[in-house]
């Protein structure tokens, strides 16, 4: 190889895809369980703390576009988690929230968070923490750097 930076294992991409692949090998099973996706997952963690968001709300929270949320949240509708509605007072704007089905996922997601962590730290909760801070700030360092 000419080029030692080229390498495959030098590139941190490839080794931030590769967790991201691990990860999401790590929730399947999980969210199985609740009969969810990741993305309906992270729809319903929103949901949880905020109780109803518009379309474009969640969009701009999940990181997701409207050709993938709309899509999405039919089928969460579909399998009774969430209901929509057209706002009265403007009818472009469509609201979500969670259907009682919906709510009461919440129970049964409430160890996922802790069972993901021990995964990646076992007992080591500031490593979670560390981690979580590192990544919060990679993910600004970037969109800065896109906005330039």
């Amino acid at each position: 190889m000419a080029y030692e930076e080229l390498k495959l294992e030098h590139q941190l991409c490839f080794k931030i895809y590769a967790l991201h692949r691990e990860l999401m090998a790590a929730y399947r099973p999980l969210l199985d369980e609740l009969g969810v996706t990741y993305p309906q997952y992270i729809t319903l963690l929103y949901l949880w703390e905020y109780e109803e968001a518009t379309v474009g709300q969640l969009c701009n929270a999940l990181g997701l576009d409207t050709g993938t949320v709309s899509p999405l949240l039919k089928r969460m509708e579909v399998n009774g988690l969430v209901a929509k509605r057209r706002l009265v007072s403007d009818e472009r704007t469509v609201m979500v929230s969670l259907t009682e089905r919906g709510k009461a996922l919440e129970e049964e997601a409430r160890s996922i968070p802790s069972h993901m962590a021990s995964c990646l730290f076992g007992d080591d909760e500031t490593g979670a923490r560390s981690l979580a801070s590192v990544l919060d700030q990679t993910i600004r360092q970037l969109v800065e750097t896109r906005k330039q």
